[in-house]
């Protein structure tokens, strides 16, 4: 008898359900107590479950095994979420993880054969070397879903509960534990009051390589970025300036260079502010480090969310956490629209420079800005000439150039996206 009525630790599982079950049938399958046909039932049920979870995620090889380590794997818990990114720790809570884990190396030494011979079923088999269909609709990036692949197969071959938790105190180092530790990016949504933070499972794959031009900026960027990795001072950022030169995929380039280094981030929409302190309560004792990501900011004069923000960013008594910095992109340099009116001062204003100050006032609680500007006409053809070649297109320069310059007249000036946007159109329009 497997106790798991005794699990401390490793407790309501996303997928409790079809644990409970399977734990059922491996206790009870040889019970004379029990109709065997409902319990025949019961395991092809089961199995169904088991398949639909493994094509879902993209798991291959020993289906029961790849699900006992993706409920390790995605458990947060007062042991796990200590081990994240920083590995061994010490404390009597080792104690109660290894009560935990021999009872999972019993599940998974467990042979489910057993079940098919006393039932009389036939399923079993497609458990133990499952090949999954090759298709993109994972949950998890790919690098995340052969780790946890490999993951199984280790804990399979562990020969004691010490060598079981070492595999598990490695992987939690290495990738972290939860939503937090297998995905990159997050959304935000707020349920009735209950705010949540939401994985996003297709991120843009976009590296720093694949960005053309703006050296300096880029390297400010990072190094702030570094530092804030590195568990370094660092600074909320700002890139302002014209569109289409970059300043969202230089973010999201961020995400996917110093994602290995525990760097997470959230995006969160303006209509969202009121909602940042409860998402920084649920991040802030994590052992990652959070960009909350803020794309296209501005402002009216009529829309005050601005307020919230700049409570969060700097001024509230409750200091904002060191594991969370705010990056935020946008057209505008001070974020909130102006007008001759508030230089000149309105008729109802006692103090017209108050207004201006208030206005200025948030763009200055970001201490690293960084200006992206449009690019001249040569650093534009170099741009087109570069993202050419490696769409692998065979155009000769001076048609290449002639071209793109009569298509940035027509589609939105010179700009990095409108160089992408070009040499897009020319590979679509490639033939075989």
């Amino acid at each position: 008898m497997i106790q798991v009525n005794r699990l401390l630790l490793y407790k309501g599982f996303h997928e409790q359900q079809l644990f409970d079950d399977m734990c059922f049938l491996i206790n009870h399958y040889n019970d004379a107590h029990q109709e065997k046909e409902s319990l025949a039932t019961l395991l092809y049920s089961c199995v169904n479950r088991l398949l639909e979870l493994t094509a879902c995620h993209g798991f291959e090889g020993n289906v029961w095994h790849c699900f006992l380590t993706y409920l390790l794997a995605n458990h947060e818990n007062a042991f796990s979420t200590a081990c994240e990114i920083v590995g061994q720790i010490q404390g009597s809570i080792n104690a109660a993880a290894d009560r935990d884990f021999a009872i999972f190396k019993e599940l998974f030494d467990f042979d489910l054969r057993s079940l098919e011979d006393t039932l009389e079923t036939d399923c079993i088999s497609l458990l133990f070397d499952f090949q999954n269909a090759k298709s993109e609709r994972k949950l998890f990036n790919k690098r995340i879903r052969d780790r946890i692949d490999e993951l199984a197969l280790h804990l399979a071959r562990t020969g004691s509960v010490q060598e079981f938790h070492q595999e598990i105190v490695r992987f939690y180092k290495d990738f972290g534990v939860g939503k937090f530790g297998l995905h990159k990016a997050f959304c935000v949504r707020n349920s009735h009051g209950e705010v949540e933070i939401l994985p996003i499972t297709n991120v843009s794959h976009i590296h720093f390589s694949d960005l053309v031009g703006y050296e300096l900026q880029k390297k400010k960027l990072r190094d702030n970025t570094d530092a804030f990795v590195s568990g370094r001072r660092a600074n909320n950022c700002l890139l302002f300036g014209d569109a289409g030169t970059g300043k969202s995929s230089s973010v999201k380039a961020l995400l996917n260079e110093y994602y290995h280094k525990g760097l997470r981030m959230i995006e969160v929409y303006k209509h969202q502010f009121q909602d940042l302190p409860k998402v920084i309560a649920q991040i802030k004792n994590r052992n990652y480090k959070f960009i909350i990501y803020m794309d296209d900011l501005s402002f009216e004069d009529f829309e005050i969310e601005y307020k919230y923000l700049k409570a969060v960013i700097e001024g509230g008594l409750e200091k904002k956490p060191d594991n969370v910095l705010i990056y935020a992109t946008s057209n505008r340099r001070h974020l909130i629209s102006e007008s001759f009116r508030d230089k000149e001062g309105r008729r109802d204003a006692l103090h017209p420079s108050d207004t201006v100050q208030e206005k200025l006032s948030l763009a200055a609680r970001f201490g690293v800005s960084i200006f992206f500007v449009s690019p001249g006409k040569k650093e534009f053809q170099n741009m087109v000439k570069v993202l050419a070649e490696r769409s692998g297109l065979s155009i000769p320069e001076e048609q290449l150039y002639l071209e793109a310059n009569q298509w940035e007249l027509s589609h939105g000036g010179l700009s990095g996206r409108t160089a992408q946007q070009f040499i897009d159109y020319l590979a679509g329009q490639k033939k075989e």
